[in-house]
């Protein structure tokens, strides 16, 4: 037992995450502590917090969890300075500040991206350096660059201690997959004696478990079947395996941001929300304000608006919403299918925007609204097919699959072949078409309902995650990112 205590604690853990085993003994074990020491000095309180981070951050990434204290440390110097400093030492410090903090996310996520697109393109046999990419790194980089941002903008004035700073950027809801959070959020909560929230916090974390657990891991099993060998599979099949990771991706992400922002409520801190049902927007715009709301904000407070916004005409507007999301596409991944996957949808919101005027003189009908809806819908499927393709010729070869062989006759043999799969997609998109108001609902219904009733209702979301999850929980599609 002392042996697998010891190895559990000094080994990192591949499969560690918010929701395996062996981190939610973990938490079990800090969490108990923590409520003991909520009435404690502040100062020891975090102290506590940010020894966990950096606990959770060791398991998932060994000792590559040693740049995340030296960002920390780093960013929080460099604004320090920005502060104290005017005119061109100000500007110097910013840009100086801006290369350390990028410089680890360019070399670990995308040297050797960069390697072989160059090998290729000069015809040389280029090796790649195979490096390991350190968790959350994307996660934490981003908050790091806002904050700095923020600092020199003068838009977040509070000077937070190496300690407060230290939580900020390492708190472990936030590491693997976000969402990320501004200093303005957080921060200033750290100066306040914790209000938990158990039973909101509660819900978000059943929620997010519903989602990554039962649904997206489920059909993420067929979807990715398809996706590896789309020859072996009928046209119909096909486009069950993309509709499959359509609400895969949607399920596994939102429901990393429920428990995140659950986990972080349980310990009496508020996180803003990071998806706002996504698939029943109108039009890509409205598409990227209720999808990762978190880094679609981010890069238009940090790259869409310092390129000129919409302040510098439409051609420029148009460029920079061009630029902005070739950026997200390459934030997710270095490859060229992502940035395929950006370029995809900065030319469906340049459409838009250029379209938006004449738009603006059609009837608001119901089946305008539908219409506009659903060309929405497939357009944003369509575009998470080079998402997840491994390469350009199977995202090719599925939708040339699908055109010559797609058959309506293949519904009733498939349903009946895979049952329990075609429930939970086809219970996954109605449920995802409630509005805000009934989902406000049914939390509000959840939190004041007796505890036996919320008792029961855990142990049956933890029973159908376990009955579901036969081969183990899958890593979080975004903790790769």
């Amino acid at each position: 037992m002392t042996d697998l205590i010891a190895r559990f604690l000094a080994e990192p853990d591949p499969a560690w995450g918010l929701v395996s085993p062996a981190f939610a003994a973990a938490f079990l074990l800090f969490f108990g502590i923590y409520l003991l020491l909520r009435r404690s000095p502040r100062a020891l309180r975090m102290s506590y917090v940010v020894l966990f981070n950096l606990f959770f951050a060791y398991k998932a990434s060994g000792p590559l969890m040693l740049l995340l204290p030296a960002s920390a440390l780093l960013s929080w110097s460099f604004a320090e300075g920005i502060r104290r400093h005017e005119g061109w030492r100000r500007r110097s410090l910013l840009v100086l500040a801006l290369i350390v903090e990028f410089t680890p996310l360019l070399y670990f996520k995308y040297a050797d991206f960069a390697l072989l697109s160059l090998g290729q393109l000069l015809r040389t046999n280029f090796q790649p350096l195979d490096l390991l990419l350190p968790a959350g790194i994307s996660f934490y980089t981003f908050q790091a660059v806002s904050y700095t941002v923020d600092v020199y903008r003068r838009r977040f004035t509070m000077r937070p201690s190496l300690l407060e700073y230290a939580f900020y950027l390492t708190f472990f809801p936030l590491l693997m997959a976000g969402p990320i959070t501004r200093a303005e959020v957080l921060i200033p909560q750290l100066r306040e004696a914790p209000r938990a929230n158990a039973y909101d916090g509660l819900y978000l974390l059943l929620l997010g478990i519903l989602k990554k657990v039962v649904v997206a891991d489920y059909v993420a099993q067929f979807t990715g079947w398809v996706f590896e060998a789309p020859a072996d599979y009928s046209g119909f099949e096909g486009l069950m395996g993309i509709m499959g990771f359509t609400l895969q991706i949607y399920c596994d992400f939102s429901g990393y941001s429920d428990i995140a922002i659950g986990t972080a409520a349980l310990m009496g801190y508020e996180l803003k929300e990071n998806f706002r049902f996504p698939y029943q927007s109108l039009n890509l715009t409205e598409f990227w304000r209720r999808w990762h709301i978190a880094l679609s904000t981010w890069f238009r407070d940090y790259l869409y608006i310092p390129l000129g916004g919409n302040r510098h005409g439409r051609l420029r507007m148009y460029a920079g919403c061009f630029i902005t999301m070739l950026a997200a596409g390459l934030w997710h991944g270095a490859s060229w299918l992502f940035v395929l996957w950006g370029a995809l949808h900065g030319i469906g919101l340049v459409v838009h925007k250029a379209l938006k005027p004449a738009l603006d003189y059609v009837p608001d009908t119901p089946w305008v609204r539908f219409l506009s809806w659903l060309l929405t819908f497939l357009y944003v499927t369509f575009a998470w097919i080079f998402f997840r393709s491994p390469d350009l010729d199977t995202a090719f070869l599925l939708l040339r699959h699908i055109a010559e062989s797609f058959s309506w006759d293949y519904l009733v043999p498939f349903v009946k072949a895979r049952t329990a799969w075609s429930v939970i997609l086809l219970a996954g998109f109605l449920l995802h078409g409630l509005r805000q108001r009934h989902a406000d609902k049914l939390r509000v219904a959840f939190v004041r309902s007796p505890w036996l009733v919320k008792f029961l209702l855990t142990l049956l979301t933890f029973q159908l995650a376990l009955s579901i999850s036969q081969q183990g929980v899958a890593p979080f599609i975004y903790a790769q990112f």
